[in-house]
């Protein structure tokens, strides 16, 4: 207590209440080395060039803070779920972490007034996400792993996301999708149609999903896989929708198992004639 009351009363008179307030009203502590989070909210739009000649901006933060997020979830989960398998934990993990969700994790904080970018602001970008992975990793370098769990927990899980909720929900499209095709024996292909960047430099990518040869759900994305994932969920809903064009897959499958059957046998009597003829 005397420790915290100690700090409280170094820093406000000796730096000002601003940044350090700004900071406790996010993170429920005061940073020991400001520096860290406020490299952590630097956009890579908005680099900073050092006497050294060297430039910053919060990506090296932002690869530490990944790493120490999905450790963090994966302990949380783990005690969270005693009995569920490995199975269960690692697509909550996943569903945790992904990138719509920390984006709105970042929002519900207040990041996106905090973030130092050049570029325009935008919600429909990862850019606050990202920026709450590297202030991850800044809480990480400056106060320890323990207080980093505890921020996740405290301030990210507890007010803002509903476990029970998020294990209930499924929102991994691609593989309900790729599962469904599986079990009825019948091929779901992704094809990455383009990939660019928009007016601001994010990157976008437009990808489509394919029934044989048929065109079924297209997405696009920040990202590969955000783009994959609005494909499935798209094909997934036509084909819940449509019984008409669910039929026509099926129709379809028995015509190529057809095929190959009279192929298979084809194959069979050209090679009895061979044994024959030899």
């Amino acid at each position: 207590m005397f420790k915290k009351l100690y700090r409280t009363i170094r820093f406000l008179p000796k730096h000002g209440k601003e940044p350090y307030v700004s900071f406790y009203k996010i993170l429920g502590f005061y940073p020991y080395n400001i520096t860290l989070y406020e490299q952590a909210l630097l956009h890579k739009s908005s680099s900073i060039k050092l006497k050294n000649g060297k430039w910053i901006n919060n990506e090296r933060l932002e690869f530490l803070g990944d790493a120490i997020l999905d450790a963090i979830v994966a302990d949380i989960v783990f005690k969270e779920f005693e009995y569920k398998k490995e199975g269960f934990l690692t697509n909550m993990r996943s569903r945790i972490v992904q990138r719509d969700t920390l984006n709105k994790l970042a929002l519900n904080l207040g990041l996106d007034k905090l973030v130092k970018t050049s570029t325009k602001k935008t919600q429909n970008t990862h850019m606050y996400g990202n920026a709450l992975e590297a202030l991850i990793g800044a809480i990480y370098l400056d106060q320890g792993y323990r207080i980093a769990k505890s921020f996740v927990h405290e301030k990210l899980i507890k007010q803002y996301l509903n476990m029970d909720k998020v294990a209930l929900s499924d929102q991994n499209y691609k593989s309900k999708l790729i599962e469904w095709g599986q079990k009825l024996k019948v091929p779901v292909i992704f094809q990455l149609l383009e990939s660019q960047v928009d007016s601001e430099n994010n990157p976008l990518f437009r990808s489509a999903v394919f029934i044989y040869d048929e065109e079924v759900g297209v997405g696009q994305g920040h990202s590969k896989k955000e783009s994959q994932q609005k494909a499935a969920s798209n094909a997934l809903k036509r084909l819940n929708k449509s019984k008409d064009f669910l039929e026509a897959i099926m129709k379809r499958k028995e015509e190529d198992e057809l095929k190959q059957l009279k192929q298979d046998s084809l194959d069979l009597t050209h090679e009895e004639t061979a044994k024959i003829i030899n």
